[in-house]
């Protein structure tokens, strides 16, 4: 089991920064996928970025982006600290949603597919005014 618990929400001016940062615990983090989704009102949750952690090949630290986010958005992970990390930076109206920390283990799936990953977060919310 694993509890992924996202803080660092809030509300900030368009043209701001926030990071968002993930506690996750119960489990191993090497070998392992985590990323960031999500969730507008009246919208499907969607992809916003994610990193790998798979020992020993060529995927290890690697990050992908959606392209709504790419040159904004940084993901990142501290594995000592069990703990991931979205900043983000000149964040646009559109980027306001409730934001979702997820965790995979899988090997198969698309990264990009919320049904890759087999653990989320409550979520956190992101408010951006105009």
């Amino acid at each position: 089991q694993v509890q992924l618990i996202e803080s660092g929400g809030g509300l900030v001016q368009a043209g701001g920064s926030l990071r968002l940062s993930c506690a996750a615990s119960g489990r191993t983090f090497t070998n392992s996928i985590m990323g960031w989704f999500r969730q507008a009102p009246g919208k499907e949750r969607e992809f916003v970025a994610t990193i790998t952690w798979i020992t020993g090949s060529w995927s290890t630290g690697n990050t992908f982006y959606a392209d709504s986010v790419k040159g904004r958005f940084t993901v990142s992970r501290d594995n000592a600290k069990n703990t991931l990390y979205l900043q983000m930076n000149s964040l646009k109206p559109e980027d306001a949603a409730v934001y979702y920390c997820a965790y995979t283990a899988r090997r198969d799936g698309s990264l990009y597919n919320a049904q890759t990953y087999e653990y989320w977060g409550q979520g956190t919310q992101v408010i951006v005014s105009s």
